[in-house]
């Protein structure tokens, strides 16, 4: 079920109504959410059940195997290292099966063997890569003793499948989230209320800005030969802003609607087109993943504790497998070459946030791409191309680069609060006319857009 369909708009308040009827009861409470949770995820494919089913019980009975073995070290290890194991196997089969074997299949090629390598016909389940890493999370947590396993399956259950953040994140840790599910709630209404707002600029993120936007770059990258070197620049800029409407409105829409059932998720965007260097940039974009793959990548690793050479190695492999849990694509792998060179030649270099933001585009034009041939075609014809089609005639373009603007300047306007619309209580939006004037005017854009609108990019992910 997506967040933009119609029938989220009839799930959400019945399940919010039942949810709050059951206040004085946490574990009715915690069941109607996994209840709720896995007809949200079943709703696309009521197969795809069966894998978080299977993750969320492995993960939480090696969670008390893990610590049933207190004391016996070795055995510790091996619980912890098979369940991590069994996770990364069904994300490996399920995700990459395929992109290793035809790669493996061309290798033999180049060598002069003829390899007739099988693939499988499987359908890439929806969000496998974010449970996935929550629920490891909860099983190396339990193992380095950060956390206690937990005996109450609800709790659990509703941990990994919570269906805001179920499918596009943010990626929980079990330390922040879990305990959430093991305490009563209480209803707040100016959370709640709050929540309804940051829901409502997720949607125009989404809906108005992302949407419009995918409808103008996908008519460049159709054809990018037709185009001059200014229509594929701004198809470029414009996808950086679609995948930034697209992906941070779903976080603000999922820690929005969290909000309506008193449970607070971590903050998976800052603001990161307002960022002043590279390193600046990854400290905003997609919070979640970044401190995941910092506190179980990059630290194990040695983080920067072992000189240059190391903290550089380091830091190519954490983005290599950013890049890899994108997607099984060679445009992904490199994708997240190019961040980790630029992170270790221009981490420490302040540059502008124009600057920041053309060293990203540039990278999301490979992010886009369907082929890395494809990518060298649009970046030659971007570098080559005289005046084949005027960028003018593209009306819809320039209504994308408006909503853009307005998206834009209304988050830098903003920019010290959690979302754009947590506004002041003073000045001009301090009179509540004015503040409702404008939540009418976005729900009207919202009806305006909804003809248009397309699926989550990170959906696929």
């Amino acid at each position: 079920m997506s967040f933009t369909s119609a029938a989220f708009l009839l799930f959400l308040p019945v399940t919010f109504a039942l949810y709050w009827l059951l206040r004085r009861h946490l574990r009715w409470q915690n069941g109607l959410l996994v209840v709720a949770s896995y007809v949200f995820y079943g709703w696309w494919d009521w197969r795809f059940l069966l894998l978080i089913l299977l993750t969320t019980v492995c993960s939480y009975a090696s969670g008390l195997a893990i610590a049933q073995a207190e004391g016996h070290e070795r055995r510790r290890r091996l619980l912890a290292a098979a369940n991590i194991v069994l996770n990364l196997g069904i994300l490996g089969v399920f995700k990459y099966f395929n992109f290793f074997a035809q790669n493996l299949e061309v290798l033999f090629g180049m060598v002069g063997l003829q390899a007739d390598v099988p693939t499988l016909r499987l359908i890439l389940p929806v969000g496998i890569s974010f449970y996935t890493f929550q629920a490891l999370s909860y099983t190396i947590d339990v193992y380095r003793r950060q956390l206690p396993a937990t005996r109450d399956a609800l709790a659990f259950f509703a941990y990994i499948s919570f269906f805001p953040q179920l499918v596009a994140g943010p990626i929980e840790r079990a330390t922040q989230l879990l305990p959430q599910m093991a305490r009563a709630r209480t209803f707040n209404y100016a959370e709640a209320t709050d929540g309804l707002r940051q829901m409502l600029w997720g949607f125009v993120k989404k809906m108005v800005v992302a949407d419009t936007c995918a409808m103008a770059v996908d008519m460049v990258w159709a054809e990018p030969g037709q185009y001059s070197s200014l229509a594929l620049a701004v198809g470029a800029v414009l996808f950086s802003m679609q995948i930034y409407g697209d992906f941070s409105g779903y976080s603000d829409i999922a820690v929005g609607c969290a909000r309506l059932f008193g449970i607070r998720l971590m903050q998976n965007f800052h603001y990161p087109y307002q960022a002043t260097n590279v390193a600046d940039f990854w400290r905003r974009w997609h919070i979640s993943l970044m401190t995941w793959l910092r506190d179980y990548v990059y630290i194990p690793l040695g983080g920067n504790r072992h000189g240059a050479r190391r903290t550089a190695l380091n830091t190519v492999l954490v983005f290599l497998v950013s890049g890899l849990w994108h997607g099984a694509a060679w445009t992904f792998v490199l994708w997240g070459l190019y961040h980790a060179l630029l992170m270790a030649t221009l981490r420490r270099r302040t540059l502008t946030m124009a600057g920041t933001f053309a060293l990203v585009t540039l990278g999301w034009m490979l992010f886009r791409a369907p082929s890395v041939a494809a990518f060298g075609q649009y970046l030659t014809q971007l570098c080559t191309a005289g005046n084949l089609l005027n960028w003018h005639t593209l009306t819809l373009g320039k209504t994308a680069l408006l909503w853009s603007l307005l998206l834009l300047t209304a988050e830098w306007l903003n920019r010290q609060r959690p979302h754009a619309l947590d506004l002041p209580s003073h000045g001009l939006f301090g009179h509540r006319p004015v503040r409702w004037g404008l939540y009418y005017l976005l729900l009207a854009l919202l009806l305006f857009c909804h003809g248009q609108q397309q699926a989550f990019i990170y959906f696929q992910f």
